[in-house]
C-alpha cells in the first residue's frame, strides 16, 4: 500500500509503498476514503524538517531537553547516534481520516466489514491507504453524512474539546483568536450553543468566513473594529470566554485575551501559540487559563487509546470517542457546516506535490482533503436516479375564463416577480392567498387584490373553484406542497428547486401517479425570456455536438440570510441551480446524463462551484456558479459553440449570435437594449395560465422538470462523494 512520509532531517517528503498493517484483536483495518490534511499542525512540522539543525534546535526546546538528559545519562557519542538515528528515519503525516471497514479484529461487535467510520490519531488515521485503529479511536459515521465532512472528526473533536473546557452558556459573548481551520470549528460549535462569537484574524478572507458561518464581527487583531465589538456586545464588560486557536511566536493573542476579557473570565488555549502571561492583567482580572487537551479525555492514556479499556460514562461523559461522535453527529444534523472549509481536494498520488504547494504559499487552504482513487474505495459508481413518469393524465377539461388562481406564500419572490405579472392579466382571478400568518395574507389580499386571505390550506386545496395553486414558499417545504396540490387536482405552479431530495422527487411523481394529475410547472423562467427566444431561433439547428458555458456571479450572501440553512432549506445551488441547468438543457435540446461537480474556494452553500453536464451526443455544458467575483459585473454570461457558429448572451440585455461564412464574418445582433432584463417571468405565467385555461399541455414536459431537478441534486452529491455522477433513468 502507499503512505505518506516525511525524513524529520532532510525534510524529503515521499509517498512510500509499505507493507499492510496487520489487523490486531481490538481494533478494525481500514481503507481510507478521504484523510484531511490539518493546515496548522502538519504544516508546522513539515516547515521544522526543512529547517537547519540549529532551526530545529531553537523551535523544540522540548527535545533539547531531552537530549542533554540523554547526554548526562549516556554519553554524548551514544545520544549523538540515537538523535541522528531517529531524525534520519521516515515518520507519518495525518491524523484525520474517514474510511470504509475492511478487515475487523478479534473483540468488535460493533462494527462490521463495509461499514463507513471516522477516526483519529496520529498513529492510527495517518494519509495511508489503509490503516489499522483501535476501537476508542473510530467511531460510526451517522447515515448520509458524506464521507470528505466525516474525515473532519478529528480536528472537529479537537475544537468540540476546547469548546468544552470553556464551558459555555446560552447568552455569553467569546472571543475567538485565530481562524483557521479549528477557530472557524470553534465559532461555528460556539454559535450552535447560543453564544456569540467575536473572531480576530490577520486575513480578511478568513475573518469574512467566519461571519458567514455565525460570528457576530471578525477583524483584524490590531484593529479597532474588534474591541469595538466587544464593548457593544458586552456592555463594555468585555467577552465571558477567550479560546485560543492561533499559532506562531508572537505573544499578541494572550495579551489581547487580557484586554478583551470580562473580570474572572475564561482563557482556552486550544492551539500552540506564545503563553508568556503578563502577571498584571491576568492576576488584576483573575482571569482563569485553561488547557484543552487534544481530542478530550482519553488522550495520551495508552490504557484507554491501545487497550481499549473506556471510561465509565457517569464518571467522564465526554471522552475521546464520544467527542468524535458528537461532532459526526453535529454535522450530519447541519449544526455544523464543513463544506464551505474545504478550500482544495488533491488526490493521493499528488501529496507530495500538495504539501510543497501548501508549505509554499502557492496554495492558501483552511482545509485540505486527500481523496483515495476509487479502486481503493472498493466503491460503486455514484448515481442519482431521474425517475421516470408513469401517468394516465386525465381528460382535459373544457376551457374557461377566468382561470382562478391560489397562491401558498406571499414572500418577496411572489409579490415583486409573480403576482405584479399576474394581478392586472385579463382572463385570470386572484381568488385566495394562504400564508402562515394571518398579516402577511392579508397585506397580500390588500395589495394584490385577492378575494380571499387566509391560514387554512386544506381548505383552498379543496376548494373545487380553484383551478391552479402556485407554492412560493420556503425550499423545504416545496415537494410535499406540490404532492399536496396534485392530489387535490390542483394544476400546480411551483417555484424551483421542486424538490431537495431523491426520495422528495421520487414522492411529487408517486402524487402524479396515484392522481393521474400531471399539470406541473417548476419556476424555470429563463427558456421564456425574450432575447434568449430569439437569439435561439438566430442560432438555428445544429448537427454536432456543442459546448456550452454558463457563468453565473452570484454574489455573496447577507449575513442572517435563510439560504445559509444547509441543514433544512438546502444548499443555495440546490435552490439556485435549476434555472441554468434547464437553460442548458433547453438550448441543447436533451437532458444530461451525467455530471461532474467541484468546489474551489469554500463559502457559503457549498463554495464555487463548477459543474460539468454531460448529454447524450456529446454535448457539455459548464455552469460556473461563483460568489468571489466582483459584484459589478454581469450577474448571467453565457456562451454557446457548435457548427461553427456562437451565441452569446450578456444578462439578458444583449444578445448576439456569430456565423461561419465564406464571404466574411456575419452576425446578428439584439437590435435595441430592452428597458429592462427580462428573463422571461411574464412569458412563463402567460404560457402557465393559458395551458390551465385550455387544458393543453405544461408550458415545460414533466420529464424535463423531472431532469433538471436530478441533475440539481447530482451536482450536491458530486460535490460530497468527489467523483463523477451517473444520472441513471429508471422505468
Amino acid at each position: 500500500m502507499k503512505q505518506v512520509v516525511q525524513n524529520y532531517k532532510s525534510g524529503e517528503l515521499a509517498v512510500l509503498d509499505v507493507p499492510v498493517p496487520g489487523c490486531k484483536p481490538g481494533g478494525v483495518l481500514v481503507r481510507s476514503a478521504y484523510s484531511l490534511i490539518s493546515t496548522g499542525t502538519e504544516l508546522m512540522k513539515v516547515s521544522e524538517a526543512g529547517m537547519s539543525m540549529l532551526g530545529k534546535a531553537r523551535s523544540r526546546p522540548d527535545q533539547v531537553a531531552k537530549v542533554m538528559q540523554s547526554v548526562a545519562t549516556n554519553g554524548l557519542p551514544a545520544t549523538y547516534r540515537k538523535v541522528m538515528g531517529k531524525l534520519d528515519s521516515y515518520t507519518p503525516l495525518g491524523y484525520s481520516l474517514c474510511g470504509v471497514v475492511e478487515q475487523v479484529g478479534t473483540g468488535i461487535d460493533e462494527v462490521k466489514v463495509g461499514d463507513l467510520v471516522a477516526c483519529a490519531g496520529n498513529e492510527h488515521a495517518l494519509h495511508a491507504e489503509l490503516n489499522w485503529v483501535p476501537k476508542n479511536l473510530y467511531a460510526r459515521v451517522p447515515d448520509g453524512l458524506a464521507p470528505r465532512h466525516a474525515a473532519f472528526g478529528t480536528v472537529g473533536s479537537i475544537a468540540l474539546q476546547g469548546v468544552r473546557r470553556g464551558e459555555p452558556q446560552l447568552g455569553e459573548v467569546a472571543l475567538v483568536i485565530g481562524l483557521g481551520l479549528i477557530g472557524q470549528l470553534v465559532v461555528q460549535l460556539l454559535v450552535a450553543s447560543g453564544v456569540r462569537v467575536v473572531g480576530v484574524d490577520p486575513d480578511p478572507v478568513r475573518c469574512e468566513l467566519a461571519e458567514r458561518l455565525g460570528a457576530a464581527a471578525c477583524g483584524d487583531p490590531a484593529s479597532a473594529a474588534v474591541e469595538a465589538a466587544v464593548a457593544e456586545l458586552t456592555d463594555g464588560h468585555g467577552v465571558d470566554q477567550v479560546y485560543l486557536a492561533a499559532g506562531g511566536g508572537s505573544n499578541q493573542p494572550v495579551e489581547l485575551a487580557a484586554r478583551l476579557c470580562r473580570d474572572r473570565g475564561r482563557v482556552v488555549d486550544i492551539g500552540k501559540c506564545r503563553l508568556d502571561l503578563p502577571w498584571n492583567a491576568y492576576y488584576e482580572k483573575e482571569l482563569d487559563v485553561r488547557f484543552s487537551r487534544s481530542y478530550g479525555p482519553g488522550r495520551y492514556d495508552p490504557e484507554y487509546e491501545l487497550e481499549g479499556r473506556d471510561y465509565p460514562i457517569g464518571y467522564v461523559r465526554w471522552t475521546e470517542r464520544r467527542n468524535l461522535a458528537c461532532f459526526l453527529d453535529l454535522v450530519a444534523r447541519g449544526r455544523v457546516d464543513v463544506e464551505p472549509l474545504v478550500s482544495h481536494v488533491a488526490d493521493f498520488d499528488d501529496a507530495v506535490e500538495t504539501y510543497q504547494h501548501l508549505k509554499d504559499g502557492d496554495l492558501k487552504a483552511v482545509a485540505v482533503l486527500f481523496r483515495y482513487p476509487p479502486h481503493v474505495l472498493e466503491a460503486p459508481v455514484p448515481e442519482v436516479a431521474v425517475p421516470a413518469v408513469n401517468v394516465r393524465p386525465r381528460p382535459a377539461r373544457a376551457t374557461r375564463t377566468p382561470v382562478r388562481l391560489a397562491f401558498v406564500g406571499a414572500g418577496n419572490y411572489a409579490t415583486s416577480m409573480l403576482l405584479p405579472h399576474l394581478a392586472q392579466r385579463d382572463g385570470v382571478e386572484l381568488s385566495a392567498v394562504v400564508t402562515t400568518t394571518a398579516l402577511s395574507a392579508a397585506n397580500a389580499q390588500r395589495k394584490f387584490g385577492f378575494a380571499q386571505a387566509t391560514t387554512d390550506l386544506d381548505a383552498v386545496l379543496g376548494d373545487k373553484a380553484i383551478d391552479a395553486v402556485f407554492v412560493v414558499t420556503r425550499h423545504s417545504s416545496h415537494a410535499e406542497l406540490t404532492r399536496k396540490a396534485l392530489l387535490a387536482g390542483k394544476a400546480v405552479f411551483v417555484e424551483k428547486p421542486l424538490a431537495l431530495t431523491e426520495d422528495e422527487l421520487t414522492g411529487v411523481l408517486a402524487a402524479v401517479e396515484e392522481s393521474g394529475n400531471d399539470r406541473l410547472q417548476v419556476g424555470f423562467n429563463r427558456r421564456f425570456a425574450p432575447l434568449l427566444t430569439e437569439a435561439r431561433k438566430r442560432f438555428g439547428a445544429r448537427t454536432g455536438p456543442a459546448h456550452l458555458r454558463y457563468l453565473v456571479n452570484a454574489g455573496r450572501l447577507q449575513h442572517g440570510s435563510w439560504y445559509l440553512r444547509q441543514g433544512t432549506e438546502g444548499s443555495r445551488f440546490e435552490g439556485e441551480g435549476g434555472h441554468f441547468v434547464d437553460t442548458a438543457s433547453w438550448l441543447l435540446g436533451a437532458d444530461p446524463v451525467s455530471v461532474y461537480a467541484v468546489a474551489s474556494s469554500g463559502n457559503e452553500g457549498g463554495g464555487d462551484i463548477q459543474a460539468v453536464l454531460r448529454y447524450p451526443d456529446g454535448s457539455t455544458a459548464t455552469i460556473s456558479y461563483v460568489t468571489t467575483g466582483a459584484p459589478g459585473f454581469p450577474k448571467e454570461t453565457l456562451d454557446l459553440v457548435a457548427d461553427g457558429k456562437v451565441l452569446r448572451l450578456d444578462d439578458f440585455v444583449r444578445a448576439s449570435v456569430y456565423f461561419a461564412s465564406t464571404a466574411g464574418r456575419k452576425k446578428w445582433v439584439s437590435s435595441r437594449l430592452p428597458k429592462a432584463r427580462d428573463k422571461g417571468q411574464s412569458a412563463q405565467l402567460a404560457a402557465f395560465v393559458r395551458a390551465v385555461r385550455t387544458g393543453g399541455p405544461m408550458p415545460v414536459p414533466l420529464e424535463s422538470l423531472v431532469a433538471t431537478t436530478a441533475a440539481t441534486l447530482a451536482v450536491q452529491a458530486g460535490l460530497a462523494g468527489g467523483a463523477p455522477v451517473t444520472l441513471a433513468r429508471t422505468r
